[in-house]
């Protein structure tokens, strides 16, 4: 079976910066896929190429085999960008119905306002909902046209923790149908939750990708969490790498946590709520993309 998206041999100049060198990966029909990366890494530059929005330089981008830029392709698209803005003087269901016009077999407007948790505003003007009911409706206008690959860029940004719980729910009940959905986002949590698949690109080059159990594994390191009043006496551990303090709980990084802890309780230091853990993908990635990138590497 062809792949939803393919991505052979790209890349993408902009005068002298490189921002996505010689990226190739595909993403096969109904999978989840998240992209990761940091600021400036070429995410929403190589998202734009998947998009037809922008030509590569040289490679070619495919969605199910086509030109992205191809009406019977779009057709097949929904896309939720981080900057989508909503008809600020039509009712909420007027703009769902509108944007559904342009599909073939769209969901029905009442499906699409129960998706996004909107049933409630759907005779509201658009431009009076909150910040994070408008990001839901641009998911709601995302998914309308009941697309087979769906496309979502940092969905779950300004809505709050119950917001978007009840926002991953509903992407996992879309992915279940069959679709294809690939997520941009920073909430790492977020990708380990939804995603089947992670690709982390890195200055404009695939560094990683795997499962988000896989690409855990990439960091051997452990977490060291534990409760101290004095945080200000954990200084010059040996062995640990990155210290992280929240209120009275501390979080150490270390690929020695027996070193580590043989340190601190030879110190004699009060500590409570004591946790060892295996690193998670926050660790994972702020090692791989604080490397240097490997042209093209996989995980």
């Amino acid at each position: 079976m062809n792949p939803a998206v393919e991505l052979k041999n790209v890349s993408k100049q902009f005068g002298n910066l490189k921002a996505v060198n010689d990226v190739s990966f595909d993403v096969a029909s109904g999978e989840v896929v998240a992209f990761l990366g940091p600021n400036g890494a070429g995410k929403t530059t190589t998202i734009s190429l998947m998009l037809g929005l922008r030509r590569p330089d040289s490679g070619t981008a495919r969605i199910f085999s086509q030109d992205p830029q191809d009406p019977t392709a779009r057709e097949r698209v929904g896309v939720m960008l981080q900057d989508s803005d909503v008809p600020s003087t039509l009712r909420v269901s007027e703009a769902l119905a509108l944007i559904a016009g342009y599909y073939p077999k769209p969901l029905s407007v009442a499906k699409a306002l129960e998706m996004a948790d909107l049933t409630a505003k759907a005779s509201n003007i658009c431009s009076s909902l909150s910040g994070g009911q408008k990001k839901r409706l641009c998911f709601a206008l995302s998914v309308i046209g009941n697309p087979d690959v769906l496309f979502l860029d940092e969905p779950t940004a300004a809505l709050d923790v119950e917001s978007r719980r009840g926002f991953w729910q509903q992407v996992s009940q879309f992915a279940e149908q069959g679709k294809t959905i690939i997520l941009t986002t920073h909430y790492l949590e977020e990708a380990d939750a939804l995603a089947e698949r992670i690709v982390v690109i890195n200055q404009g080059s695939i560094v990683a990708q795997g499962s988000p159990a896989q690409i855990k594994a990439r960091v051997g390191g452990k977490i060291i969490r534990f409760k101290i009043a004095t945080p200000n006496v954990l200084t010059n551990l040996a062995a640990v790498s990155r210290q992280h303090q929240v209120g009275d709980t501390t979080e150490l990084y270390t690929l020695e946590p027996e070193k580590v802890l043989r340190e601190i309780f030879a110190r004699n230091l009060e500590i409570s709520d004591l946790e060892v853990r295996g690193g998670g993908l926050e660790e994972a990635f702020v090692a791989l993309t604080a490397a240097k990138p490997i042209i093209g590497g996989q995980a």
